[in-house]
């Protein structure tokens, strides 16, 4: 878990130091190079691949979550994100973009494949995040 302390530091170390832009192509390149098998899976139609990450991910972190897989799109809802409370409790400060690496991540990982995926951060460690197959 205190990898995430490292990263909400490297966060506001990077946008301090190269600027937001630096810290969004960051977050894209690990959304297209770090998660490329999830990617590929996504530029095939298959949302399955990122269905298994995330439960991995917020499985081992005991996070409080649930996935709904619905007709029309795939609906994950984290109420409690362990990695962002832990910082929390830790650090003096939590970055005001530490969310930015799921939101960015995502734009990447969905950037040129059949699907969309919307984050939104729903309060202080809580979010929805929905895959849509694009029209």
């Amino acid at each position: 878990m205190d990898f995430h302390i490292a990263t909400n530091t490297s966060i506001d170390f990077i946008i301090n130091n190269f600027g937001l832009e630096a810290m969004d192509e960051i977050f894209s390149r690990v959304g297209k190079d770090v998660y490329v098998d999830v990617r590929r899976h996504l530029m095939e139609g298959n949302a399955g691949e990122l269905l298994k990450h995330w439960r991995h991910f917020f499985d081992r972190e005991s996070a409080d979550y649930n996935i709904d897989i619905g007709d029309t799109e795939i609906v994950l809802t984290v109420r409690h994100c362990t990695a962002y409370h832990h910082v929390k409790n830790i650090v003096p400060k939590i970055s005001e973009h530490f969310c930015d690496q799921t939101i960015k991540t995502n734009n990447a990982l969905a950037d040129g494949t059949p699907f969309s995926i919307v984050t939104e951060v729903t309060g202080p460690g809580s979010c929805r995040q929905v895959i849509r197959k694009r029209l």
